[in-house]
């Protein structure tokens, strides 16, 4: 089976329009991408050279049937989720279970985009949130990720350099990711970062680090070390910042975080 590939991270926000212009004003592009028929939410993209993409999305109304909304509802703006972009999801599914981890799907999903077209995907999801879902298309995925110059972007970036994600059983959440991944992703041993006050291994999917990262000993005055914490300590396990990747000889950014919607980013070569 061919290996997984990040697909999207997903970003809550309570207005979508004002979250637009507010990654506008960093620099992205950014393009609306519909809404979901039979839910209340509707999105927009900032797609990067690589494929992947932030998801902005945000409700018309509550509605208390969606984890999303309904953890939105509880904590308000920031990072929710993210996705892995398989070949088949159905056979992604089969393969976790056999290597004896649990997701349900295929659950079939969709979107209407501004102009009329309507796509498809079927995804495969986690039962726990230390885990990234499964997102694959049904319709060719360029109707569903724009190409073309919706993909350059002001600032520089290029792609997504790696995700953190809050775990509180390192070794636990490891083993779960080399049963959703298998032989195709590339596991560090797991390490400890005394500076930030962390324990932490890497999970290598496509161009892509999932860094796993748990507390551990004393809390350091490190940034990442304040994010798996706070994360943790309010929205529970799941991805807790990310570092963009800049295309050659862009400068770095210091992203606002009112800007971000509380989205903990910065960038890298």
């Amino acid at each position: 089976m061919a290996a997984l590939a990040l697909d999207h991270v997903v970003i809550a926000v309570s207005d979508l329009e004002a979250a637009m212009a507010d990654y506008r004003a960093l620099g992205f592009t950014v393009v609306a991408g519909g809404s979901h028929p039979g839910r209340t939410s509707h999105n927009a993209l900032v797609v990067f050279a690589d494929g992947s993409y932030l998801e902005l999305i945000a409700w018309k109304s509550h509605n208390a049937a969606e984890r999303w909304c309904v953890e939105h509802a509880k904590h308000g703006d920031g990072l929710m989720d993210f996705a892995l972009l398989p070949e088949d999801t159905a056979a992604a599914i089969a393969a976790a279970h056999e290597r004896g981890l649990a997701l349900d799907g295929p659950i079939d999903g969709g979107r209407k985009r501004p102009d009329g077209a309507e796509l498809k995907w079927q995804t495969g999801r986690q039962v726990t949130f230390d885990l990234p879902f499964l997102c694959g298309d049904v319709t060719p995925r360029a109707l569903r990720v724009p190409e073309g110059e919706v993909r350059v972007h002001a600032n520089g970036v290029m792609g997504i350099a790696s995700v953190s994600v809050a775990v509180r059983d390192l070794d636990e959440s490891l083993g779960r990711y080399r049963a959703l991944v298998g032989g195709d992703g590339a596991s560090e041993a797991a390490c400890t970062v005394a500076a930030a006050g962390l324990r932490t291994a890497v999970v290598r999917v496509g161009g892509t680090d999932i860094v796993l990262a748990s507390p551990e000993g004393e809390a350091a005055e490190s940034e990442i070390g304040r994010c798996i914490r706070e994360r943790l300590g309010t929205r529970g396990e799941g991805p807790a910042a990310m570092t963009l990747r800049l295309s050659p000889g862009a400068s770095s950014i210091a992203f606002e975080p009112g800007r971000t919607h509380r989205v903990p980013m910065d960038t890298t070569p």
